[in-house]
């Protein structure tokens, strides 16, 4: 499986501290696990998966589109509940 990662989510990921760092690539197995594990969204979003998992005792969200038929997964944005959709719209 092919993982990609945007502009934006690689800056995200660059500011995290190790541990938090372990619990996204955790979630990021997870989801090359199972690519349907997060719920998908509709309205603008669609096409778009959110995947909810605790990063360090909070609760963090993980957005990632998946092409079956080309076995890509593309992460696309990394942050906690406030603005998340807003901004995930806006990239």
């Amino acid at each position: 499986m092919e993982v990609l990662q945007t502009t934006s989510f690689r800056k995200t990921v660059k500011k995290l501290h190790p541990n938090q760092k372990t619990d996204l690539d955790n979630a990021i197995k997870a989801v090359m696990k199972n690519p349907s594990i997060g719920q998908a969204k509709i309205g603008d979003l669609n096409g778009v998966l959110v995947l909810k998992f605790k990063m360090v005792k909070q609760q963090a969200l993980l957005a990632y589109s998946f092409e079956a038929d080309k076995i890509v997964l593309t992460l696309l944005a990394l942050g906690s509940h406030e603005n998340f959709y807003r901004d995930l719209k806006i990239s």
